[in-house]
């Protein structure tokens, strides 16, 4: 599904990705750890086709289409969902209205009354208020509530791929079980695949990922399984290097 051959990327004229090669395949559920500042978001940004950051080489398909050569719209269309960090607010547009035509430009035909049983089961599912569905986007809402809100977005767009920049951020115990358990299984239901940059063990628990890299220097210096993700906890990444494939 997502083949990223030899990245070489700038920003500011600083080298962050030094190299980068990662495949997912569908239905797969990959994270990306590593200490701070070494690009893991960087490659989500990328992905999405950030202006901010300049691609000095390397190639990054997506289905068998360059991205490239696709705007953010164009590559959001195909079927790729960025969770941010921090989402932004958008006052004056409700998320019912900005669904409704996202899932028209993303081709999805559906009656209005579809549509809103759509937004009803999704609420039900994220264990949110309904008032969610009519709320302007992100607008006046925690951090937590955010995530949420995107969440919301996923079960309606039905992306492909799913890149998670720190979902647990900003979550409590309680929302981070609800919403990690949910995208497991949307992604076991729609065989999507998930991109996770993530600091931390706990979301890993809920998502059950098939593989965990390391990323430092720019490219990928660990592989391995959940087990890699508990051993990085416990020793650190010098630590867990030791004895890694």
């Amino acid at each position: 599904m997502l083949k990223i051959k030899n990245l070489h990327v700038e920003a500011d004229g600083k080298k962050i990705i030094n190299g980068l090669n990662l495949n997912i395949v569908d239905g797969e559920i990959a994270v990306v750890m590593g200490p701070n500042g070494v690009g893991k978001s960087t490659i989500c940004k990328t992905i999405m086709g950030d202006q901010n950051y300049k691609i000095t080489k390397g190639s990054i398909n997506y289905n068998g289409v360059d991205l490239l050569e696709k705007r953010t719209d164009e590559i959001a269309l195909l079927g790729v969902f960025l969770l941010m960090q921090n989402p932004v607010s958008i006052p004056g547009v409700t998320n019912a209205e900005m669904l409704r035509v996202a899932s028209g430009e993303r081709g999805i035909n559906e009656s209005i009354f579809e549509f809103n049983k759509r937004l009803n089961e999704a609420t039900l599912k994220l264990d949110i208020d309904k008032s969610y569905i009519h709320h302007n986007i992100n607008e006046f809402m925690s951090g937590g509530e955010k995530k949420k809100n995107e969440m919301l977005q996923i079960e309606i767009l039905k992306p492909g791929l799913i890149l998670l920049d720190e979902l647990d951020s900003g979550l409590d115990i309680d929302s981070l079980k609800i919403l990690a358990t949910r995208l497991y299984n949307y992604s076991k239901e729609n065989k999507a695949s998930i991109l996770i940059i993530t600091h931390h063990v706990n979301i890993l628990e809920y998502l059950q990922p098939d593989k965990v890299y390391v990323l430092e220097d720019g490219k990928i210096q660990a592989e391995g399984d959940l087990s890699l993700a508990k051993k990085i906890e416990k020793l650190g990444f010098k630590g867990a290097f030791n004895g890694c494939e």
